[in-house]
């Protein structure tokens, strides 16, 4: 029998993390990575330079110790700077007090960060270049290539893709589902000023919204910016209708003019930068037996557009983490709990993931938004124990997706039904104080 209490599969972002938590109890962790080690080799193109880090993250870097030494590498946004097609900006905070914040960091640094860590714990062996090909699960073994290891308990962190996941599928039907959302991404870059400075604001999430496509743009420690199209794959205004030089020039001046100066190497970068594809990942189980587990983007792969993938997944460490005392260090119940009784909360950041591309490309230009976003942050000064818009409750709080969906869906049809003349304020205070119970 092996002597590591569990074995993970992946050593990306929320691998290192989990392991660190289960490492904190005492338990032995044999920690395997596919790719070789990223602080000695480059990784490949196709995963983005940068994420966004909020609340639930920042709890779980704070529960291993690790966040206080990448807190000076983190750029805080205070809200989104709009950017719109005569180049005029607004910003519209992201909540109501200055420690409302998401911050900018560089994925590169964050993995090699907890890949320091863990190998700072004696509880912890990792390896690198072990690509898992096949599962034993009744009788723990599991192969990378020709390597043959047992395991006593084993979780997949091993993201989107997970072979774990479908090794799994073999055994149990997850109900596994992958959605494409039929919109890719590239990546493009704004470099520094001549003078080293930044050549905007630092510290907001920057967008161009343009209806079916915008680009965006997180601030980098080097004073440059990592921006990203978002677009459909097929279509107008889709990556196949941007292809020479002269498309890409056109399509920019019309649709981004301010860029056009912002990014020297446009063209270049458009047509040598990879387009990635977007789709979401749904099971409605992530657990076989009390033997395998998946959790993170294996799991609930989301779409970035609430910043909450990395999030998300570094939550699932957390709960994993409240779910050994809940069941009393029994593992074998933890996986049977994490992995029926969480599901929920995966589909609800999922389902909240797509619906804010809706509104970051298209509905923060509308009118009805602005007021639906004014009348929000009024209710939540008045009933600050009982109302916290949607976006606050997921990036500023750690309250379990599923509640907040159910929260924001009630919150989203009285404000609705107050803007469109409905119901009248009094009425909209009445049914608050009715339907959103006191937060505990």
């Amino acid at each position: 029998m092996n002597k590591f209490d569990i074995t993970l599969v992946g050593a990306g972002l929320s691998g290192p993390l989990l392991a660190s938590y289960l490492s904190k109890r005492g338990y032995k962790v044999d920690l395997y990575e596919r790719r070789s080690d990223m602080r000695k080799a480059p990784q490949g193109a196709g995963r983005s330079i940068n994420l966004a880090l909020s609340a639930r993250g920042i709890k779980a870097l704070r529960d291993i110790g690790i966040f206080e030494k990448i807190q000076k590498n983190l750029i805080p946004m205070k809200g989104r700077m709009l950017h719109d097609k005569n180049s005029n900006t607004h910003l519209q905070l992201y909540g109501q007090n200055k420690d409302e914040v998401i911050y900018s960091v560089s994925r590169s640094f964050l993995n090699i960060s907890l890949l320091d860590h863990v190998e700072r714990q004696k509880d912890i062996q990792l390896s690198f270049n072990h690509e898992l090909t096949d599962a034993d699960f009744e009788n723990k073994k599991i192969n990378f290539g020709d390597k043959a290891i047992s395991f006593n308990r084993l979780i997949g962190s091993d993201g989107f893709t997970s072979q774990l996941r479908n090794l799994m599928l073999k055994k149990e039907d997850l109900k596994f589902r992958k959605k494409p959302l039929g919109h890719g991404y590239k990546e493009l870059t704004i470099p520094p000023s001549l003078n080293g400075k930044y050549k905007m604001d630092p510290n907001a999430l920057h967008i161009w919204p343009r209806g079916n496509f915008m680009l965006i743009a997180l601030p980098n420690m080097d004073k440059s910016f990592t921006c990203t199209l978002f677009a459909p794959m097929k279509g107008v205004g889709s990556f196949e209708k941007i292809k020479s030089s002269d498309d890409i020039l056109f399509f920019f001046e019309t649709e981004f003019p301010d860029t056009i100066q912002l990014i020297p190497s446009l063209v270049d970068e458009f047509k040598n930068n990879p387009v990635g594809k977007l789709a979401s990942i749904y099971c409605e189980k992530w657990n076989y037996k009390d033997i395998a587990l998946i959790m993170g983007d294996a799991a609930h792969a989301i779409v970035p557009f609430f910043g909450q993938g990395m999030n998300a997944s570094f939550q699932d460490c957390t709960v994993i983490d409240s779910l050994i005392d809940k069941n009393s260090g029994d593992l074998g119940a933890m996986f049977n709990d994490f992995g029926t009784n969480h599901v929920e909360n995966g589909h609800a950041i999922a389902n909240m993931a797509l619906e804010n591309y809706i509104e970051m490309r298209d509905s923060v230009n509308n009118l009805d938004y602005k007021k639906h976003r004014e009348v929000e942050l009024l209710l939540e000064r008045r009933f600050p124990n009982r109302f916290i818009p949607r976006y606050s409750m997921v990036s500023f709080h750690e309250i379990p997706y599923a509640e907040v969906y159910r929260r924001g869906e009630i919150q989203l049809d009285l404000i609705s039904k107050f803007v469109s003349g409905e119901i009248s304020e009094v009425k909209l205070n009445e049914e608050i104080i009715k339907n959103l119970s006191l937060f505990v």
